[in-house]
Parts: C-alpha cells; structure tokens; sequence
C-alpha cells in the first residue's frame, strides 16, 4: 500500500515537471485512505465521487486553515479532507498540513457560488445550493461564505481567471 501510494506519487511528480506553465499551481498529492470528494468543503455537502485509497489527485488550493483541499480526480472537481491527501515534500509522500502547503507551493483559495455553478451544472443536487449554504453562510466552520464570496479567505481566482484579494473578505469576480 505505502509503495503503491509513493509510485504513485513519484509518477505524479514526474508529470508536474512536464507540465504546461500553467499549470504549475497545480499540485500532485494522493489519497491516503478511501475517501468522498466533495461538493464543497465541508461533510454536509454532497459526494462527487468516492476516491479510493492511493487516488492519485492534482491539488489546486486549500483553504485559508489548510483544513480542505480543492481536487481533481478522474475528470471530477471537488474538495477533500486535507487529512486524507499526501503531497511530495523532500521526495517523500507527507500529509498536508498548514506549515507544508506554502513549502510544496499550495494556494489559498476560496469556495463560492462561482465554483459551484461552474463544476456541478447538471448534477442532481445542483440547484440546491441554498440547502448547503443556509442563510448566505457556509456549514464548512473554516469561512463564511455568501452571495460575493467568503470571509476569512485571502484571496479568490474568479471565472475568468482573475484573482481578488480583500482584508478577510474576498469578494466572488
């Protein structure tokens, strides 16, 4: 199992170097255990997928906390449990905690209704995003989030591509 997550992780590695430009936000990790992807970032959002162990993801930001991760896994996006993904730090597979992510190059990023009408259009629970958003607030417990944005993050790329950062409040663009 720990070798199968460390080659996997290895191979991962090795495609990040051969990467576009672009995509070098993007970070390789894996999952350490079978794990949901989820909607949002939190358990009450609903389950994309379920990973199983030794999934090899590509990481593009956590949260403010570190405490959830925004993912890709086999042609989904989603959010992950921090505590359930490994990164590459000193060619070896680690749990991602809030003192790695800057040192493996992870961003803070936030989660809105902008991520969630680009990713989920079409899904079942799609149009139920006030369900998990109950009152402008998110349910995660890491940030605050409503109709512009969420609080406590540092900043957030929008839909085109632009990034915005406000004093504790990011604004959705």
């Amino acid at each position: 199992m720990i070798r199968s997550m460390f080659l996997a992780l290895f191979g991962l590695a090795a495609v990040a170097v051969l990467a576009p430009a672009d995509a070098s936000a993007a970070q390789p990790a894996v999952t350490t255990s079978k794990v949901n992807l989820r909607a949002g970032p939190s358990t009450s959002y609903p389950a994309v997928a379920v990973m199983p162990a030794g999934s090899a993801v590509t990481t593009y930001g956590c949260l403010a906390d570190y405490s959830w991760c925004d993912v890709a896994w086999g042609g989904a996006r989603g959010w992950v449990a921090a505590s359930y993904i490994k990164v590459v730090y000193n060619g070896q597979p680690v749990v991602l905690t809030p003192a790695l992510a800057p040192a493996v190059g992870l961003t803070v990023v936030a989660f809105n209704r902008a991520y969630w009408d680009r990713y989920y259009v079409g899904r079942p629970w799609y149009g139920s995003w006030n369900n998990y958003y109950r009152g402008g607030v998110s349910t995660s417990g890491a940030v605050a989030c409503g109709q512009r944005g969420c609080a406590g993050a540092r900043s957030v790329t929008g839909p085109r591509g632009n990034t915005a950062v406000r004093g504790g409040a990011v604004r959705r663009y």
